[in-house]
């Protein structure tokens, strides 16, 4: 902090009295402090909060300037005072306290140590001559350590501000990327597309968006780990950038999607090439923790859609549309977006609201057809089948709705309604007198929640039903999903005491492997079969065989879609042991059945001959 600039020359018999006012000053550096960090009635802050800091400075200071005064090393003395005027421009810089009130202190101190060194000179007897001398150089000093004080606060604000600068930049970097990949991200896209789209309308070119979505993705997070699952994701980034030409916008969306933006295009045929190119580069195998060294085949489905006129917002949709169209074409494909699509989607959103707003409104309601034991026509029991009272449209079947349940996953909530409800039918039939069993239909993702157990175990509990008249029918496809899985969970819910049955059992994809796996009590026939009986060998021979099979492994089979006399005397000819259809009764209302019940004497008298 002391000036060392050249200062007038201090002559010899000056030098004794000069250097003892210097050593005494070193020995009041604590006064020296004391007196700066004092209350000042002039100033406009409060160093309360700072003193330890000022203090330093202050004692760092004084000690450099003393020691020049007593004729130390001008060097020494040089570092040390710049070591102060830096702590006062941090100080300032980082707004700790202004610099103006940092500049009063500073002139304070000059006025402290002038004081102090008036006071040591008169003490000591030291000549005038030696105190003006001490004088002109805490004077240099002063200056010197003002100017310097500037220097370092402009240095520490040039810092400070660069330090801002890159971290705001690293801030706009994540804010607009992918953690995980370093990918932009959504926010990213949309307002890299708003800018594409301007520029394509001043061109009178096309933006073309390729939505990219991995297919099966979620089942490499369940069975391998979402470490597994990121791994495969990074990769994927490393072989869709080296695909993607330059200029090309690549960024990731959100999970395993992926959107790529290609510009100034005059024509839409390099935009589905890309894709097809991507599709190729991600068929190849992925080698990825936990599959000991075995290759993982990936399959995309990627929606291709351009535009220039209409926003991010649409274009990214209409991609998006005509991706989840390649998904129900089968995956692993590429779908060029066509305006119908949008309209197929909207209806598919409206329905997915309508089905919504049908669970929220208690529109569900079921029917119940009997089952029959087809040697002497008794009922055994009722299937429960889901129907929707809409508003407008009436009574609509399941199979103009159930899809989209399964789809939006409102399937698991109106599952578990109907496994409650049908629950409840069932005691209340018991207590009335009628001992007949209730089958329910399961759908793949209701098999596939973690709380389905839970769920048959409540629907028993709260019903009261007996377990052992309860059936849960299972689609072979679902079960055949993941074998391992599935089959735990069948077994845990036939410990819980209800019965397990396999619908349209052989339409699936590996009926007879699969059969031992499962606990399973009864094979329901597919009425595609029952009804092609009477055409052909071939469904005739299949019946033969799907009866026998349940023969030898013990399991009961039961025929759906029985309509006419001749298919139920083959069926009786085959020995097969149950069956339902429209030849004995429609779906029934739920104060229809027991009228049934009473009356079904008269049924088995005139299929008695049949």
């Amino acid at each position: 902090m002391p000036n060392l600039d050249p200062v007038p020359l201090l002559d010899r018999k000056l030098r004794p009295d000069v250097k003892v006012i210097g050593d005494a000053m070193a020995n009041r550096v604590g006064d020296v402090v004391a007196r700066v960090l004092d209350h000042d009635p002039g100033s406009t802050a409060s160093l309360s909060t700072l003193a330890e800091e000022f203090a330093t400075a202050v004692r760092t200071a004084t000690l450099a300037v003393a020691e020049w005064v007593a004729g130390g090393d001008a060097d020494v003395a040089r570092v040390a005072g710049r070591d102060a005027s830096r702590l006062f421009g941090r100080l300032a810089a980082h707004h700790e306290t202004s610099l103006t009130e940092v500049t009063k202190r500073c002139l304070r101190w000059r006025d402290v140590v002038v004081e102090m060194a008036r006071e040591e000179a008169g003490s000591l007897g030291a000549s005038d001559e030696a105190f003006a001398h001490v004088s002109v150089m805490l004077a240099h000093s002063c200056d010197a350590t003002l100017v310097r004080l500037c220097e370092a606060f402009e240095d520490e604000r040039r810092r400070v501000h660069d330090e801002l600068t890159v971290r705001q930049e690293q801030l706009r970097f994540q804010a607009t990327h992918d953690d995980l990949t370093g990918l932009p991200n959504r926010l990213h896209i949309l307002e890299r597309t708003e800018l594409a789209l301007r520029h394509a309308r001043r061109r009178e070119t096309t933006v073309a968006a390729l939505f990219v979505d991995l297919d099966n993705f979620k089942d490499v997070n369940d069975t391998l780990g979402h470490r597994a699952g990121d791994e495969l994701l990074c990769s994927i980034t490393g072989r869709l950038k080296a695909t993607v030409p330059e200029g090309a916008t690549l960024g990731r969306l959100g999970g395993d999607e992926f959107v790529v933006l290609l510009e100034n295009l005059t024509e839409f045929g390099p935009a589905e090439a890309l894709a097809w190119q991507m599709l190729d580069v991600l068929r190849g195998p992925f080698m990825l923790p936990g599959l000991d060294d075995r290759p993982l085949n990936v399959t995309a489905s990627i929606g291709v859609a351009g535009g220039g006129d209409g926003s991010a917002e649409d274009l990214l949709r209409d991609a998006d549309v005509a991706m989840y169209r390649a998904k129900w074409a089968g995956k692993n494909r590429v779908v060029r977006f066509e305006p119908e699509m949008q309209w197929a989607a909207r209806s598919r959103l409206e329905l997915d609201i309508e089905l919504q707003l049908a669970l929220d409104n208690h529109e569900f309601f079921l029917v119940y057809q009997p089952t029959f034991d087809l040697q002497d026509m008794h009922v055994t029991g009722v299937e429960a089948l889901l129907r929707w009272l809409h508003p407008t449209r009436g009574v609509v079947v399941p199979g103009d709705f159930v899809p989209h349940l399964e789809r939006s996953g409102l399937i698991t909530v109106v599952g578990r309604w109907v496994l409650d409800q049908a629950c409840r039918q069932g005691a209340a039939w018991h207590a009335m007198g009628y001992e007949v069993s209730i089958s329910v239909n399961v759908s793949a993702r209701q098999l596939d929640h973690v709380d389905f157990v839970e769920h048959v175990r409540s629907a028993l509990d709260l019903s009261g039903i007996d377990p052992g008249s309860l059936t849960i029918e299972i689609t072979e496809t679902a079960i055949v999903r993941d074998t391992a899985r599935s089959a735990l969970r069948l077994a845990a819910v036939r410990a819980l005491g209800p019965r397990i049955a396999v619908d349209d059992f052989g339409t699936g994809y590996s009926s007879l492997a699969h059969l031992q796996y499962f606990p399973v009590d009864a094979l329901k026939i597919d009425r595609s079969f029952v009804s092609g009986m009477l055409r052909g060998r071939e469904a005739e021979a299949l019946v033969h065989t799907l009866v026998q099979l349940g023969k030898a492994l013990g399991i009961e089979t039961l025929a759906e879609g029985i309509e006419e006399l001749p298919q139920l005397t083959h069926l009786r000819d085959e020995q097969c042991e149950s069956g339902q259809g429209f030849l004995f009764a429609e779906p029934l209302e739920a104060d229809e059945v027991g009228a049934f019940f009473s009356n079904w004497a008269g049924g088995v008298a005139a299929l008695g001959t049949a």
